[in-house]
């Protein structure tokens, strides 16, 4: 079930992000997500619009949006390979006509995923805490997905 965070998912959510973070990133050193998660607690989480996968009353993922952007999707490492990241990012589709997200070009299965998800790549550049190299990727809805959803939501 997806819904919208709740403050006791705080922990979880916090949870999900470094683990997954520490996974899917192992060509950054893992002290750089440790050190990271006092910013997260205080400064990213805060500022987004939170949506958490809960199944078995365990936090399984979670989707963040700050405007049009894909601030964060990350899932439980032993959750993963099972939908809820699809299920994650089709609910955030569902939130906006476009979205943008930045990724780690190392990062080979998260770039894939947006890409078989309709993102396109529309520019790269270089994450300034990390140094790393990351790509831009943006997703529109097509045309004719914005009637249906504006349809939708008259009925």
């Amino acid at each position: 079930m997806i819904r919208a965070a709740k403050a006791i998912d705080e922990e979880a959510i916090q949870e999900v992000w470094l683990l997954a973070s520490l996974q899917a990133h192992d060509f950054i050193p893992a002290a750089f997500w440790w050190q990271q998660q006092a910013a997260m607690r205080a400064r990213y989480l805060p500022a987004a619009e939170i949506w958490v996968c809960e199944r078995a009353q365990e936090v399984q993922g979670f989707v963040a949006l700050v405007d049009d952007y894909l601030a964060a999707l990350f899932v439980r490492p032993d959750c993963q390979q099972q939908g809820v990241g699809r299920a994650l990012l089709d609910f955030a589709k569902q939130q906006r006509i476009q979205l943008s997200v930045k990724l780690y070009c190392e990062n080979d299965i998260a770039v894939n995923f947006y890409l078989n998800q309709g993102f396109t790549v529309i520019k790269e550049g270089t994450d300034v805490a990390s140094g790393q190299p990351e790509l831009y990727l943006q997703y529109r809805q097509a045309t004719d997905d914005r009637a249906s959803l504006s349809l939708c939501q008259h009925t």
